[in-house]
């Protein structure tokens, strides 16, 4: 056994005693591709911080935006590729906050369907990526759309499904190769409906939606007791804490209460499935309880009635635009629902697809909840919408200080539009990754295509 394995084998074995829930045995493996300058110049650019730039140039190198200007204000980079994208449009990459592309992958077929550990309520010990297939051909199609970062979750038959884990939309034999270096861990939760049906039909608890609240509360109450088992036991071992009982014994880990621990220790974020408004504040009082904070509730087809509460709390709301009526719980479903959460002060509006489909146009169903809020008299123009579909949910994500906006040192994630992204006839032309042009729609060689795909007819993606 070499040093290197020595050393790590011990700061893993450190990590676990120490703190369980900072080890990190998975760890990213992405290096991105290598790149060279490039200067886009007459684009019109929405940098997803609100501000929108006519006649704009932007400079990437070493994989990372360096500038961003007005054409009255020129940018000297005499090493750059120039690509002229007059007419065109350019913003960030776009992130989609709720996938399960990978844990539910193309073709769909049973031994594809890796998404609901369903085995009981709480399954925190799981963790999606171990479930990621990387050459499901949905990453490629929804690169086509100019999806460069995606959060993939475990489904929603649980109380607490489990880990998420962020992504890049790069090629990769392996999940870790595409995780996003650094992103904080995620947590699926579910209330409503799916919970207390998949164990209420085993006559099992949940079956009620108090028996949900029910389940989550004894989850706390069990992680607060870990936390504290475990401080003890380093309170002792330091000498910190001397009483009649001695050193502790080393608590026995649990790969359940880790995460939960992680939550409560704010290491890990939750992203709630929820519905109605009513257990949305539910779940809001529930963490003011237990001391931890919801980074954001999917679905969420009634957020617009508690849309200043969601402010005020700093809870993001992932919504889609027009989903509505398909069980009882989304029946008050609106189609101004997004225009409407991101209306207050501090609101945080996200669309969200949830979809192998939706993915491929998440601008497009932007566009759809953008039009509804016009329509409802909100003035409602791109460089706001555009938020909704990447500077909102890598702020849920906990990923905004590397993407989600065009800003000097950060990620080169961008899209390069053939109009405004907005329109029914809006297509990516070019999408980077760190700088790296990854998809080009007018050069097959740059279409990606899944291992799983090989050997079918190619063509250019129109």
């Amino acid at each position: 056994m070499n040093i290197r394995i020595i050393v790590l084998t011990a700061l893993t074995l450190f990590l676990a005693i120490h703190s369980p829930t900072w080890a990190e045995p998975y760890p990213s493996t992405y290096t991105p591709m290598t790149s060279t300058p490039v200067l886009i110049v007459n684009a019109t650019i929405l940098t997803g911080t609100g501000e929108r730039i006519d006649n704009g140039s932007l400079l990437v190198s070493n994989g990372r935006i360096v500038s961003v200007s007005p054409a009255t204000d020129p940018i000297d980079a005499d090493d750059a590729e120039v690509i002229d994208a007059q007419g065109r449009w350019l913003t960030p990459g776009l992130i989609d906050v709720h996938s399960h592309l990978g844990v539910y992958a193309s073709p769909e077929i049973d031994a594809h369907s890796d998404g609901n550990e369903a085995t009981a309520p709480s399954t925190a010990e799981v963790w999606a990526e171990h479930s990621v297939w990387p050459h499901d051909p949905g990453f490629n199609r929804a690169l086509a759309g100019g999806v460069t970062t995606l959060q993939i979750l475990p489904g929603s038959a649980n109380l607490i499904g489990g880990r998420s884990v962020t992504l890049k939309n790069v090629r990769s034999n392996s999940y870790q190769g595409m995780k996003f270096p650094a992103a904080p861990h995620g947590m699926k939760m579910a209330c409503g409906e799916n919970p207390k049906r998949v164990y209420g039909e085993k006559d099992q608890a949940p079956s009620t939606r108090m028996g949900n609240v029910a389940g989550y509360r004894a989850q706390w109450v069990e992680a607060q007791k870990y936390i504290q088992d475990w401080e003890t036991y380093e309170d002792r071992k330091n000498g910190r804490k001397n009483d009649r009982y001695g050193e502790s014994k080393v608590p026995k880990r649990d790969l359940r209460l880790d995460t939960l621990a992680g939550v409560l220790k704010g290491e890990i974020l939750v992203h709630m499935h929820c519905y109605r408004a009513d257990e949305m504040i539910t779940i809001l009082d529930m963490a003011d309880e237990f001391g931890y904070r919801v980074s954001a509730f999917h679905h969420g087809v009634e957020a617009y009635k508690i849309a200043g509460e969601l402010a005020e709390a700093g809870v993001c709301g992932a919504l889609w635009a027009d989903w509505w009526g398909f069980k009882a719980e989304a029946y008050d479903g609106i189609q101004e629902n997004i225009a409407l959460v991101d209306r207050p002060a501090g609101g945080c509006a996200i669309v969200h697809s949830d979809s192998d489909e939706g993915i491929q146009r998440l601008n497009q169903e932007a566009a759809k909840a953008m039009s509804r809020g016009q329509r409802a008299g909100m003035d409602i123009p791109p460089e706001r919408a555009i938020r909704w579909i990447t500077a909102n949910p890598a702020k849920s994500m906990g990923i905004l200080d590397q993407t989600g906006t065009l800003e000097p040192g950060k990620m080169a994630d961008i899209v390069l539009w053939n109009g405004d992204p907005f329109s029914v006839y809006a297509k990516a032309d070019q999408v980077f990754i760190d700088g790296a042009l990854v998809f080009d729609r007018a050069d097959v060689s740059r279409q990606p295509v899944s291992d799983f795909e090989l050997g079918q007819q190619l063509g250019v993606v129109k």
